[in-house]
């Protein structure tokens, strides 16, 4: 092993002792995997120890699924990028533009008017005093919440991080193959890329070797996320993976079996730049730059009892995952890696 795979492990196992984590951590160099560690608890009230294969959820760490889905479909003809919504669906939106497209709702910059709107409210689980949890089964579900209010900007405006965009992409999805989203998600990303252990699970009959979330509030007491979250994950967040599972899609990715070159190089150009500098989103996926170059392709989700990060850095031939089943924990071990690249 080389200096700087055993430096990244000890600078791995140093920040998880730090900050407590919970979870797993994988690191791939190239095809060897030079770090994987699991950490904590998958259920506190039984003490069981999280595994190296525990699934966990990330949030919306799946939208980029659901981008290839999309990418999938464009590259059969059954759409293009500059479809507009009102021709790729039958549901009615009163308020929204007529000019939204596909590519649009990919990169975030629709202006339509989201269900969770992270500058407006700071609390995901408020959205569930209104609309149970309970009742989130299915994509068409969460329309309730959106469909009738107001477009926030004209499209093509700017870069506004929005949940619903990814919600219709997968509506479109269904609409277009008459399958349910995370079955048609199951036949045409998890099975091509040999993600047996991933999937769009139910949180009342999670799977067994699924870690539970958990929510610590200041005082000191705990609870799971169970109440705060859909009961069903679908096209904007909420599938659960294996660290094993998400290097096999990395893989399955870069190696163009889920799309084609073409449809590869799309999905990873950087198409709209975001707040922060030398930020920028392709399609589902963000894209950092240094000094004009991709430092790395990654995807992050958080949600109550959930953070997820994942990496690809071009240039190292590094690819890392971070799974936790806390609210936060990823982020810091993304940090203490990328110190000693």
């Amino acid at each position: 092993m080389s200096t700087l795979h055993m430096d990244l492990s000890r600078r791995i196992n140093e920040t998880s002792k730090q900050i407590e984590f919970s979870g797993v951590i994988g690191v791939k160099a190239g095809d060897v995997l030079i770090h994987s560690s699991a950490h904590g608890y998958s259920n506190r009230s039984d003490e069981m120890m999280n595994t190296t294969e525990t699934r966990f959820g990330i949030a919306s760490g799946c939208k980029l699924f659901t981008a290839i889905a999309i990418c999938q479909l464009i590259q059969k003809g059954k759409l293009k990028f500059n479809s507009q919504l009102k021709d790729c669906l039958s549901i009615v939106f009163p308020d929204f533009h007529q000019n939204v497209t596909i590519h649009h709702l990919l990169t975030h910059t629709s202006g339509i008017p989201d269900y969770f709107d992270e500058n407006v409210m700071a609390d995901f689980e408020e959205l569930w005093q209104k609309n149970p949890m309970y009742h989130i089964k299915r994509l068409k579900d969460f329309l309730p919440m959106f469909q009738n209010d107001m477009m926030m900007f004209e499209p093509g405006e700017r870069f506004h991080y929005n949940n619903a965009g990814y919600i219709l992409l997968g509506l479109i999805v269904e609409e277009l193959t008459g399958l349910e989203f995370s079955e048609y998600i199951d036949n045409n990303i998890f099975l091509p890329c040999e993600m047996r252990d991933s999937g769009y699970f139910s949180m009342d009959k999670l799977p067994k070797k699924t870690a539970l979330g958990y929510i610590d509030d200041e005082n000191g007491t705990w609870r799971t996320n169970v109440y705060s979250l859909p009961i069903k994950g679908g096209a904007d967040g909420g599938a659960y993976i294996t660290a094993s599972d998400m290097f096999r899609f990395w893989e399955g990715l870069f190696s163009n079996q889920l799309l084609n070159q073409e449809y590869t190089n799309l999905l990873l150009k950087p198409h709209i730049s975001t707040k922060d500098e030398g930020e920028y989103y392709g399609y589902g996926v963000w894209i950092n730059k240094k000094n004009d170059e991709i430092f790395k392709y990654h995807l992050m989700g958080y949600d109550p009892g959930v953070s997820f990060n994942s990496a690809v850095y071009p240039a190292n031939r590094i690819k890392t995952v971070i799974t936790s089943n806390e609210s936060m924990g990823p982020y810091d071990i993304t940090c203490a890696i990328e110190k000693e690249l």
